[in-house]
């Protein structure tokens, strides 16, 4: 049976936007007194399966002043997302079963960051400059000799794997490949998980005794990975392998009865994600689509004013996503009325 409990008194929203250590052996005292006092059962012993999954809910992300403050059209979007997604995880304690949280993952040099491309005067390009087919083929931009050099690959092959690599997003109907701010550093403290989810995350675990997932992605320098299920390319010219579907990771949700998504960012790896679940639940059966619970109030799109504003492109997934099976609902509103839970 789906129930809310209170919020701990530990839960202080207003440090959302701030980092900070979170205090594990206190709070792991208190979850268990708190398992005790609201006769919270182990997860494993639920009839019902809930698997919330946070996308990216990392520092980069969801802290002002860092690299890629996913701002909303608010200017604070991610700060309020973590807000309601940490609310979210103390209510519904009792009835979520495990926590799967991805993690962007990236080094130097990687095909999305500034270094791998040059023009011909040796300039990089400025972050959210965007790479079209025609300017990999007038030579506009080309892939850096350094960059080559740095990974270890032929310039040559990287020359050819480039045009390769923009003519698939374009036929694939994906975004242009699109120069990032260095972000979700490897090792950094922007790689983190934020402070206030992490700690609503860490206090689950104790009081439900349920692990949980920690997925890394995008670690590979030569392709996007917005989604948390698969890169957004996975051969190479010669058909060589650059990347795979997560099936682990598919299958795992899979033993599920409801998946709810959450995180950032609403228009790229959010939305992917969602995408790819879509397709790998429908090659089972179309009817498993509607186990995806989307908490449309915890999750918020790319916008850089003046530069780009992605609201208009996450709004229409998410209402293709609604047209699909998939199911849009607020973080607000308690799980049994969801349509579809628990039957």
């Amino acid at each position: 049976m789906l129930r809310e409990l209170p919020i701990p008194p530990h839960f202080n929203p207003s440090k959302a936007d701030s980092i900070w250590r979170v205090p594990y052996q206190e709070r792991a005292s208190e979850a268990l007194e708190w398992l005790m006092k609201h006769s919270i059962t182990a997860s494993e012993t639920d009839d019902f399966r809930v698997c919330l999954i946070l996308i990216d809910v990392q520092n980069t992300f969801c802290m002002p002043g860092f690299e890629l403050f996913v701002a909303g059209r608010t200017g604070r979007g991610a700060v309020e997302d973590c807000q309601r997604i940490a609310s979210f995880i103390y209510r519904n304690l009792a009835s979520i079963t495990r926590i799967v949280a991805t993690m962007d993952t990236h080094q130097a040099y990687q095909i999305f960051h500034s270094v791998f491309f040059e023009d011909e005067d040796g300039n990089h390009p400025t972050p959210y400059t965007r790479i079209t087919v025609d300017d990999v083929k007038s030579g506009r931009w080309r892939v850096s000799k350094e960059a080559a050099r740095t990974i270890g690959i032929s310039h040559d092959y990287l020359k050819a794997y480039v045009r390769h690599y923009v003519e698939t997003l374009e036929k694939g109907g994906k975004y242009e490949l699109t120069i990032w701010p260095y972000h979700a550093m490897l090792g950094g403290i922007g790689h983190a998980l934020v402070p206030i989810v992490e700690e609503a995350v860490f206090f689950h675990s104790i009081a439900r005794s349920s692990q949980p997932l920690i997925r890394t992605k995008g670690f590979s320098p030569l392709t996007e990975h917005y989604s948390a299920l698969g890169p957004e390319v996975k051969r190479g010219p010669g058909g060589e392998v650059i990347g795979e579907r997560d099936e682990q990771l598919i299958n795992h949700l899979l033993t599920y009865d409801a998946l709810i998504v959450a995180g950032e960012a609403k228009s790229h790896c959010v939305a992917w994600t969602v995408s790819d679940l879509i397709e790998a639940l429908k090659e089972r059966a179309p009817s498993l689509v509607s186990r995806i619970y989307l908490l449309e109030d915890c999750t918020s799109p790319v916008v850089v004013p003046g530069v780009v504003d992605y609201s208009t492109e996450a709004d229409l997934a998410y209402k293709r996503f609604e047209a699909e099976g998939a199911r849009i609902v607020k973080s607000t509103q308690p799980m049994n009325f969801w349509p579809g839970m628990q039957g």
